[in-house]
């Protein structure tokens, strides 16, 4: 189909716009969890059966409604043996299932479709796949279609533009399509420093812009004040009317922090954040925020601090003496610039109208298969129908 449309030229060749669209999958949100959370679930399954169990044997001693609260223990009690049963066998056969950051921790695994991941989108929490697609500017064309069963875009794009190279490659349009020129805008979602590296070192055209990008452009100086906040009669404390950071006393000589209420609070830790940036990190002890007079204005969520499971206030700060230019530092210069600003600005035109097709006129609304292999082969599919929509609307194959 690609070399189709490089035949009909409706391949520009000269940008190309990668995003993700999550959706859900057929799988069910409700049965993710770790294995610890697995393995708790499990017992208390395993007390629900036999609390029913108790009230069977109770109920066989009555006489009035004998038969029919039998049969709805009994009913009971099928039902959560199948459900401690098909936890138990997940435990045995399946493995934890590990994160793609550079820390790999441990992620919610799934008992429907283990592929698939729970993802956070503008809609709330869903259990699916990220659709991500790689699209030219000339004529909307797909050139790449993946699905990815993980929230984080991260660790997608190299493996996208490595199936593009070689795609490009294998069809003799182009040997190395990247050495060409070729502009590649991806979204804030794939930033991290990883891949800013590896654009530099493949001498990539690429532009990452960070989260922060908008907040350095004097342009979008007001825009909050003009527009507003997204959602924002939904949120519990509004952001900006928090106690910021800045307003901790930070000692980065002795690694104390004391807060705006007098307290010394507790530091955490030290680490290397995805940006290459030295960070030490600070967290309020329990008996310190639940107490404390101004928590309201200083935590997101004053209620965590009031269960022993809960947290304090956090803060973090970067140790400016430590800090090395990063490949983070290169890209910022290259978006931030006027060329890379004209550039960029094409990117949210190139690919959004493609997930407003498959998604609005195609109905693709959720993914309706389970496992990578086969979401990936839905979602090329309706790609695919999108490239021939393309063809037949603006192909000029002579007769």
């Amino acid at each position: 189909m690609l070399l189709v449309c490089d035949d009909e030229g409706l391949l520009g060749k000269e940008l190309l716009a990668i995003d993700g669209c999550k959706m859900s999958s057929n799988a069910a949100k409700e049965w993710s969890g770790t294995f610890q959370e697995f393995s708790e679930k499990h017992q208390k399954i395993k007390r629900q059966i036999k609390h029913h169990l108790r009230e069977h044997q109770r109920e066989d001693q009555a006489t009035e409604d004998r038969d029919a609260r039998q049969q709805r223990a009994e009913q009971a009690i099928e039902t959560l043996n199948k459900a401690a049963d098909k936890i138990e066998q997940f435990l045995k056969e399946a493995e934890p299932r590990k994160g793609q950051g550079k820390r790999k921790s441990e992620v919610k695994s799934n008992i429907t479709d283990n592929e698939s991941g729970k993802m956070t989108t503008s809609k709330g929490t869903i259990q699916g796949f990220n659709g991500v697609a790689t699209v030219d500017k000339k004529h909307q064309i797909v050139v790449d279609a993946q699905a990815f069963g993980e929230g984080q875009e991260h660790h997608t794009l190299e493996p996208v533009l490595e199936s593009i190279k070689d795609r490009f490659n294998r069809l003799e349009i182009s040997a190395d399509i990247y050495k060409t020129g070729m502009i590649v805008t991806v979204d804030t979602g794939f930033a991290n420093e990883s891949n800013m590296k590896y654009l530099h070192e493949n001498s990539s055209n690429g532009y990452i812009p960070d989260n922060q990008f908008r907040s350095r452009d004097p342009k979008f100086t007001d825009q909050k004040t003009k527009y507003g906040k997204r959602k924002q009669h939904l949120r519990k404390t509004k952001l900006a009317e928090l106690i910021l950071a800045s307003e901790f006393n930070f000692d980065p000589v002795n690694q104390i922090c004391v807060c705006p209420a007098g307290n010394q609070i507790s530091h955490r830790d030290e680490r290397e954040d995805g940006n290459g940036n030295t960070k030490v990190y600070f967290e309020g002890r329990l008996s310190q925020c639940k107490n404390c007079d101004i928590k309201h204005q200083c935590m997101k969520n004053p209620e965590s601090a009031n269960h022993r499971k809960g947290s304090g206030r956090q803060v973090s700060f970067i140790l400016e003496n430590k800090r090395a230019p990063n490949y983070t530092d290169w890209m910022k210069h290259r978006v931030d610039s006027a060329k890379g600003k004209q550039i960029y600005s094409h990117r949210m035109s190139v690919v959004e109208p493609v997930f407003g097709n498959i998604g609005t006129n195609k109905g693709l609304n959720r993914f309706s298969l389970r496992g990578k292999e086969k979401v990936t082969g839905q979602w090329q599919l309706f790609c695919l129908v999108h490239n021939i929509e393309k063809l037949c609307n603006y192909g000029q194959l002579a007769a």
